[in-house]
């Protein structure tokens, strides 16, 4: 795609992106203020978290056909149950891509996308887990809290996106979390977002993202490994299959 035309995909999409937002966003608070009076607040926070879901299945969305997402479940899962969601990180709309999830889920996040407008405002009420302000004891309380409850938590362990095919070191929050949880972990690869948008810039790039759910590691699986054993393992795991998905192998 030329220069120009890179140009008016970007402000067809930004464009619409504050159209859809400027529209989804107040109608889908009303609905959660009026579901308030009728339902229990654990209700009311279930459904708040899907609105949030489906605002994102509509900003994905607004990119088509230029950008296609591509999510494919090969879980083989019938659970309801919650989990910890494990992701490689390559591009800033990677949190955007898990509404492809059809499940009630918070997201572990630094501090810049509390600081977005809006959006870090919402993030907030829906109980996203500030990992940069929280006390390890107290994150992990909280996160095993929101386990019990039935909300999965979606860690994306590199702690920033990588900008390109390779996959970074991880940090172990997320497998201390599950083993002292003992929740399933469910290793997730997306790849092709490297370039939507490419790192340092703002510009999306046409492409595919395909987001790929592998089985889940279960306790039984894991419970005698240490941080450093799982985070690898659930790391080496992730790094084949995108291997697999790119013909890199």
């Amino acid at each position: 795609m030329g220069r120009i035309l890179l140009i008016l995909m970007n402000i067809y999409f930004y464009v619409m992106f504050l159209i859809a937002s400027a529209i989804v966003i107040p109608l889908l608070s009303l609905f959660v203020f009026f579901l308030s009076f009728f339902v229990s607040k654990r209700t009311v926070m279930k459904r708040f978290r899907r609105c949030i879901s489906w605002y994102g299945m509509v900003m994905t969305s607004v990119t088509f056909p230029f950008i296609r997402i591509h999510y494919e479940d090969h879980s083989g899962e019938v659970s309801d149950g919650s989990y910890i969601f494990v992701c490689n990180h390559r591009a800033a709309t990677d949190a955007f891509l898990m509404c492809v999830l059809p499940l009630e889920a918070v997201q572990v996040v630094n501090i810049w996308p509390f600081r977005i407008p809006v959006l870090g405002r919402f993030a907030r009420m829906a109980e996203y887990l500030d990992i940069r302000n929280m006390m390890p004891e107290d994150f992990n309380e909280k996160a095993a809290a929101l386990l019990d409850e039935g909300v999965s938590i979606i860690f994306f362990p590199e702690g920033t996106r990588s900008g390109n095919r390779e996959i970074g070191p991880f940090h172990g929050a997320a497998f201390r979390l599950a083993l002292r949880s003992k929740a399933m972990i469910v290793p997730l690869c997306i790849s092709g977002s490297e370039n939507i948008p490419p790192r340092g810039s703002l510009f999306l790039h046409p492409g595919t993202i395909r987001v790929r759910r592998l089985p889940a590691v279960l306790w039984e699986e894991y419970k005698d490994f240490s941080v450093f054993s799982l985070k690898n393992r659930v790391r080496e795991t992730i790094d084949k299959e995108l291997s697999l998905m790119e013909c890199k192998a």
